[in-house]
């Protein structure tokens, strides 16, 4: 498949780069033999990318694109609703190439991602919390719409770069990291980004590796910047068609296993990467001769101050 997108750079030796976009992709993936040692559970370590998530690739992808076609130039703003990590990734790259950034975000996102979006320089508009992403969507469309000379709209919900840059890269590299063997492909869902662009990649080197999707249980969770389909704008990328597998997680057990991921394999990671391991453990189970990967999207280091820490510090 041929993508519009300019192609995001990996980097062969992480040491060497001219910019910080060259180190994006190419990130481990990590056996994991303690909290599943009856299967063979794989994860995909997605902050050894540099702003520390998943989303440094669709960032890098809608930027690059944007910038080809000439719809970002000097002058404009780079506007986005985010959760947090698509933002974090905008506001690096932009930080590097010297576009100003605004970014609307639920109020309720970890002090600790406002910190750091604040650090590459963004300027945040926070909204309603009880609307989740929708609120943040809904306030950058009408950002938009006031100043369209204004702003570059990235719209990463929308935006099909989006899809396109895990279908080149993170399917790619999961599939020559397990050598062929994935049989199951098990990852969250927010924009449907990952989801889609990987699992259409895998399809299409073996239509028998199965794709699960994961979702909240419940339109109200505390899952941040994942989507409760059912209740939520359905972002235009996202394409229901394509799970083999459609899995709902509780916000508590995808806490647990943050908690378990730290204390039992060493790893720090989201709460995201939580849900992914509740949902991944039980098709590792039911599959014990398979080989599972999931995506952990992102580390823990942004919500240290969940509540549900504080039991466990």
């Amino acid at each position: 498949m041929k993508s519009t997108a300019a192609k995001a750079k990996t980097a062969p030796d992480r040491d060497l780069g001219s910019s910080v976009t060259d180190l994006i992709g190419n990130t481990p993936l990590l056996r994991l033999s303690r909290v599943c040692p009856q299967a063979n559970l794989y994860a995909k370590a997605e902050w050894y990318n540099p702003g520390q998530s998943c989303k440094d690739r669709p960032a890098l992808y809608i930027l690059n694109e944007a910038e080809r076609s000439g719809q970002l130039k000097k002058g404009l703003t780079v506007l986005d609703a985010t959760s947090g990590n698509t933002g974090i990734a905008y506001a690096m790259i932009c930080a590097d190439r010297g576009y100003p950034v605004t970014l609307c975000m639920p109020a309720s996102v970890t002090p600790a991602r406002i910190k750091v979006l604040k650090a590459y320089g963004a300027e945040l508009i926070l909204t309603d919390p009880i609307l989740f992403s929708d609120g943040a969507i809904l306030k950058a469309r009408e950002l938009y719409a006031a100043a369209p000379e204004k702003y570059f709209y990235a719209d990463q919900y929308g935006n099909e770069n989006n899809w396109i840059s895990h279908y080149e890269t993170t399917g790619p590299e999961i599939y020559a990291q397990t050598a062929g063997r994935i049989t199951h492909f098990v990852a969250t869902l927010g924009t449907g980004g990952t989801f889609t662009g990987a699992g259409r990649f895998l399809k299409e080197q073996s239509k028998d590796i199965q794709l699960i999707e994961v979702q909240p249980d419940a339109a109200f969770h505390g899952l941040e910047g994942m989507k409760h389909m059912e209740s939520s704008i359905v972002p235009p990328i996202y394409d229901a068609r394509l799970a083999d597998r459609k899995m709902a997680v509780r916000t508590e057990a995808a806490y647990r296993w943050v908690v378990e991921l730290a204390k039992r394999e060493g790893l720090l990671a989201g709460i995201s990467s939580g849900a992914a391991l509740e949902a991944a453990r039980i098709v590792a189970a039911e599959n014990p001769q398979g080989t599972v990967v999931t995506v952990f999207p992102d580390n823990g280091l942004k919500y240290l101050s969940e509540h549900f820490w504080d039991d466990n510090l």
